[in-house]
């Protein structure tokens, strides 16, 4: 590993002064659990790095039924699905962050982190698009929002400027006829990178048999992870039915564009995408029945 200097601020003004004044070469440490393997392994370089786990901001996760939840950018995984609240809020959130790792590593890693890591299979990110979640980014020339289905722009790389860092994620308050679920496919426990994964949210109308709303994401199939708006709009006025589930699957198909790799065809990741959409949109239609 090659040598690297080592700061950890305690403001945002601070870490986006680091960041900024580093030539490109500073990296942020959140949890480390890619990081630090990505700069063992020389995926990456690095002049500094920025640990930003005592950044107060970053490590804030509150919540109410009338404002949402925010999270801060560094908080860690085991806090968000220990929380009952925000489990029964966001269920889609807690169900990708239990399955980030094992337990030694949710208790670093952090959805923020997974977020800025940005690979295209992030377990995480998929429940952030669906949910509406909106990402809160701090740099020099101020703070600016960024959707969460407009974050990552292609593998490894994100919408982040230099000085900038993500502070926080804001969900909107939980929809009281409102559900969601997440769900990847891998193709044995000891292989943890999805092959295929979505999440999905809908809001149904007052008699549980309609949908009012619904988001629709995919994950592992495409370049970047990816809001399926099409099969999103669609759904809206539909009865909330199998039928229409698997027909929302057939519309998320086309926002896939996966490659070929050990880990599944290309024929095989876009029957995935049709098939998950399917189960999640039916989880989390039970869950929004209560």
């Amino acid at each position: 590993m090659k040598s690297f200097d080592y700061a950890a601020p305690t403001s945002l003004a601070e870490a986006s002064a680091l960041l900024a004044h580093a030539n490109g070469q500073a990296r942020i440490l959140a949890g480390g659990t890619d990081l630090l393997v990505q700069l063992r392994e020389h995926l990456r370089e690095a002049d500094l790095v920025v640990d930003v786990k005592r950044i107060p901001e970053l490590m804030e996760l509150s919540f109410t039924p009338e404002q949402g939840l925010r999270l801060g950018a560094s908080v860690p995984c085991y806090r968000i699905y220990e929380h009952a609240e925000v489990s029964a809020a966001y269920p889609a959130l807690a169900e990708a962050a239990r399955i980030v790792g094992g337990w030694q590593i949710q208790s670093r890693a952090s959805v923020g982190g997974n977020l800025c890591n940005s690979s295209p299979a992030g377990d995480t990110i998929a429940p952030l698009i669906a949910l509406g979640a909106s990402c809160t980014v701090v740099g020099p020339e101020g703070t600016r929002q960024v959707a969460a289905e407009e974050f990552c722009v292609s593998p490894g790389k994100n919408v982040l400027r230099r000085g900038e860092l993500l502070s926080t994620i804001v969900f909107p308050p939980p929809a009281k006829s409102g559900g969601s679920a997440y769900e990847r496919f891998i193709p044995r426990n000891e292989m943890d990178i999805a092959v295929a994964a979505a999440g999905s949210w809908v809001e149904l109308d007052p008699s549980g048999k309609t949908i009012k709303n619904a988001r629709v994401a995919i994950t592992a199939v495409a370049p970047t992870p990816r809001f399926a708006a099409e099969a999103s709009q669609w759904l809206a006025g539909k009865p909330a039915t199998e039928e229409t589930f698997a027909q929302a699957g057939e519309l998320a198909k086309k926002v896939a564009s996966p490659i070929t790799d050990m880990r599944g065809t290309q024929e095989f990741r876009v029957h995935l995408v049709g098939v998950l959409t399917k189960r999640t949109l039916a989880k989390a239609v039970e869950r929004a029945r209560g």
